[in-house]
C-alpha cells in the first residue's frame, strides 16, 4: 500500500514522492485506492489559495483563473492533456485504431482546443463564484470525485484499449464496490457542501457520476477500452461538473 501511495503521489502530482522500484498492476491497483485522498489534498490546497485571494479583494474570475492554474501546475496539467486527446479522439472520422492514434499525436486538435476552453472556464467562474458565497467544501468535493471516477473508468470487466500505457496497467483492476462505496460516502458529503441547500451538493454528485458512466460506455465503444487519457477526461469533467452545479444560487 506504501508503494500504491507514492505512485500515486509522484503520477498525480509534482509532489517527489519517488516511483517505486516495480510498478506492476498490484502497485497501479492500489494507487487508485489512493487518488481520492491525493485529490482530498489538491482540494485543501486550493481552498486556501482561493480564500487568500478572495480576501485581499482579488475580483472572483481571476481568483477561479489563478486556482485552475495552480491546479495543472501541481498535476502537470496531466487530467487536462487527457480531456484534450479524448475530445479529439470521439471527434475524428474512422474506427477505434483511428482514433487512439490521433489520440497519440502530439499536437492538440480543435475538439481538444474547444473542450479545454469550455472546462477552464466554467471551472474558473465556478471557483470565483464559491469563493465570493463562502462555499469551500464543493471545491474539495469536486477533487476527491474527480479522482474518485478512477474507481468506475477502470471497473472489473473493462479491457483496455492499447496493449501498453496506463490503461493497460489500470484496466479492470478496480472492483466496482470501490466506486459504488466512493459514490456513497461523496453523495452524503455532498448534503453539507451547501449551506442551506443539502440537495444541491448531493445532485452535483449525482450528475457527476452520470457524466462519468456515460463517458466511460462511450469511450469504451469508440476505442475499444480504457486509457489513461480516459481517466483524465472523467477526473476534469466530474470535477467541473461539480463545481458548476454547486457555484448556481
Amino acid at each position: 500500500m506504501i508503494s500504491g501511495l507514492r505512485l500515486a503521489l509522484s503520477w498525480l502530482t509534482i509532489v517527489p514522492a519517488g516511483t517505486p522500484i516495480e510498478v506492476d498492476r498490484a502497485v497501479t491497483r492500489q494507487a487508485l485506492y489512493w487518488a481520492p485522498l491525493v485529490g482530498a489534498g489538491l482540494g485543501l490546497l486550493a481552498v486556501g489559495l482561493l480564500t487568500a485571494l478572495h480576501a485581499v479583494g482579488t475580483p472572483s474570475l481571476l481568483a477561479g483563473s489563478v486556482v485552475v492554474a495552480a491546479l495543472a501546475g501541481l498535476t502537470r496539467a496531466m487530467h487536462l492533456d487527457g480531456l484534450a486527446d479524448i475530445a479529439d479522439g470521439l471527434g475524428c472520422y474512422g474506427g477505434p485504431q483511428r482514433a487512439l492514434e490521433v489520440m497519440r499525436d502530439g499536437a492538440t486538435g480543435p475538439f481538444g482546443v474547444i473542450a479545454l476552453v469550455l472546462v477552464l472556464t466554467t471551472q474558473a467562474a465556478a471557483l470565483g463564484a464559491l469563493a465570493g458565497t463562502g462555499r469551500p467544501v464543493p471545491v474539495v468535493l469536486a477533487l476527491v470525485a474527480g479522482r474518485a471516477a478512477f474507481s468506475w473508468c477502470a471497473r472489473i470487466g473493462v479491457p483496455a484499449a492499447r496493449a501498453a500505457g496506463m490503461g493497460a496497467t489500470v484496466a479492470g483492476s478496480q472492483p466496482p464496490t470501490v466506486a459504488v462505496a466512493w459514490s456513497a460516502i461523496l453523495l452524503a458529503a455532498g448534503l453539507v457542501a451547501v449551506p442551506g441547500r443539502p440537495w444541491q451538493g448531493t445532485l452535483a454528485v449525482a450528475a457527476a457520476a452520470l457524466v462519468v458512466v456515460a463517458t466511460s460506455a462511450h469511450t469504451h465503444r469508440r476505442f475499444g477500452g480504457v486509457t489513461g487519457d480516459v481517466l483524465g477526461a472523467a477526473a476534469e469533467l466530474t470535477t467541473t461538473v461539480i463545481l458548476a452545479i454547486c457555484a448556481v444560487g
